[in-house]
């Protein structure tokens, strides 16, 4: 048993409603995402992070749960998820599912029922007062311009419940032991049926007073190591991967060894961004050096994209603002005073040089790399839809009826596919790109590979080298082997290569792209192409 599988994982996140549907109702399903399985082997996939698939009220994608227990009937019946986790683990793909416990939904029974009687044991499931403190600094609304305070009035409770969400999303009240029993319960449930480990959603705000009036967080219970000892006592190997974008001061609490073994990383997310943006190396190497180092059991969960908007609040304000000029022109594209609503393809302009250069460059951070579905085609994002619903667009398979994703008709689809300019189906599909050796889905499957042969990327130590350029980031990893040498140019234009290369790469061969010149004096001298990368090293024997 690999005890720390997560830190060599490759993770494909998924939302199983929007990837394939079996029965042609519009809505995909756990038997479409079955029979999907053998596609997302042969990408290389190792886990899957499935976005919440319980019952729920409708309005935040899953996350407004109503029953923790059971399986939304809209994905099929629960013996379709167990079918589902059985057959992945025949693939050697492990499942991770969210855990939503930081709030639920007002259509949740417990909710309801501490609303209609004061003198329920439900009552203290939530945060309430008939007098509101102020809210600190940094702990309102997550969602500014959609909702205006954390605080919401009840008519039937004729009290205010806190809620940092959407005010359709009651905070639960961690304080409460028997809260914490309900989350053992569902933690217990969940594993029970062979999931591989939890998504801990807004794991960062679960420890939050929201009573408090300077905004510390409560000094006691420590909810996430509860949590996290009861599900490593379940079974060793569980992981659990959690939601944290905190300074890096912050970050250091949450990666101890004891809260979380996987930690989404939106610090660097967001200087990966700011280094695309500015197609300068800089920024990464700062992210880099900012990130917490990652306890012997942790590992960082890397992204270019994820379900949400590509939030760049760990930058600054002018920063911030560059970013979006160049990657969010138009108002439509941005989200929350803070964010970028869009897919990975078009922010880079649909340049399929640059697309794999940045997929590549995700590849190559210490950590393990994560991919939303879709983003390994190339898919763009729909604006015309509300909120994070744009970069969620059905999965685009043929070029064919409903992009394959779907027999129903167009009306009945649980979100309409993209049928029109660059990133339409006709033009962006899995079927015509596996057809195809210079595709990017191509591309990446040839990145899953060497990534999970060289598995010293996932040990994190990594050091940069002088390239004799701003606009290539040029960084090693030492190996057993020989020294991996990976080189990217962030720029649209050629780039000279003066790389004074680590002891021991004095014979190197290409991983990803052109041979290498011969080595001189230690030093590797080439030309990189517009938006052009390099990994050398030695190959695995038979690799």
């Amino acid at each position: 048993m690999d005890k720390c599988w997560w830190k060599d994982a490759v993770i494909y996140a998924v939302d199983v409603e929007r990837f394939f549907d079996s029965d042609g109702d519009g809505i995909g399903d756990f038997k479409g995402l079955a029979s999907k399985l053998g596609y997302i082997s042969d990408l290389g996939v190792t886990c899957i992070w499935l976005m919440p698939f319980y019952p729920s009220s409708g309005r935040d994608n899953g996350y407004d749960i109503t029953d923790y227990l059971r399986v939304d009937t809209r994905f099929g019946l629960f013996e379709d998820f167990l079918e589902f986790v059985h057959r992945a683990g025949e693939y050697g793909i492990r499942i991770v599912v969210d855990l939503v416990v930081h709030h639920t939904s007002t259509q949740h029974p417990w909710f309801q029922a501490g609303r209609h009687n004061e003198s329920s044991s439900y009552r203290d499931y939530y945060v309430w007062t008939h007098n509101p403190p102020p809210t600190p600094p940094g702990k309102g609304t997550i969602f500014p311009g959609e909702e205006e305070t954390v605080w919401t009035y009840d008519d039937v409770a004729r009290a205010y419940y806190h809620h940092r969400f959407y005010h359709f999303e009651p905070g639960l009240n961690h304080a409460n032991p028997e809260v914490r029993a309900e989350i053992i319960r569902i933690v217990d449930y969940w594993l029970s049926f062979g999931v591989a480990g939890f998504r801990v959603d807004a794991a960062s705000h679960i420890e939050e007073d929201p009573l408090s009036k300077t905004g510390k967080e409560q000094t006691s219970p420590d909810v996430l190591r509860e949590i996290y000892d009861r599900a490593s006592g379940f079974k060793s190997d569980v992981v659990l991967l959690g939601e944290v974008d905190e300074t890096p001061e912050k970050l250091e609490k949450f990666f101890d060894g004891t809260r979380l073994d996987m930690m989404f990383n939106f610090l660097l997310n967001c200087h990966m961004m700011l280094s695309l943006a500015s197609e300068t190396a800089e920024p990464l190497q700062r992210g880099l050096a900012l990130q917490p180092v990652p306890p012997p059991n942790g590992q960082w969960a890397n992204f270019l994209r994820n379900f949400d908007e590509a939030d760049l609040e760990r930058l600054s304000p002018q920063e911030l603002e560059f970013v979006l000029d160049r990657f969010a022109p138009d108002e439509r594209m941005r989200i929350y005073d803070r964010g970028i609503r869009r897919r990975l393809a078009p922010m880079l302009g649909g340049d399929p040089r640059r697309i794999k250069m940045a997929m590549s460059l995700l590849f190559s951070m210490p950590g393990a790399p994560l991919v939303v579905y879709g983003d390994e085609i190339g898919m763009g994002e729909d604006l015309s839809q509300d909120g994070r619903n744009s970069v969620r667009s059905p999965m685009q398979w043929t070029g064919g009826h409903n992009a394959g994703f779907s027999s129903a008709q167009k009306n009945k689809l649980v979100q309409a596919v993209i049928e029109d300019g660059p990133f339409g189906y006709g033009k962006v599909n899995v079927e015509a790109q596996t057809q195809d050796k210079d595709s990017l889905l191509s591309f990446v499957k040839k990145l899953v590979k060497i990534r999970r042969q060289r598995i010293e990327i996932g040990s994190g130590f990594c050091a940069f080298l002088e390239s004799g350029s701003d606009h290539v980031l040029a960084h090693h990893y030492k190996s057993e082997f020989a020294p991996l040498v990976l080189l990217h140019n962030l720029k649209g234009d050629e780039a000279e290569v003066n790389v004074p290369l680590p002891p021991g790469a004095t014979r190197l061969a290409a991983l990803v792209g052109d041979e290498p010149p011969a080595v001189e004096n230690g030093r590797l001298r080439l030309t990189l192409e517009p938006y052009g990368l390099r990994w050398f090293g030695l190959p695995h024997e038979g690799g």
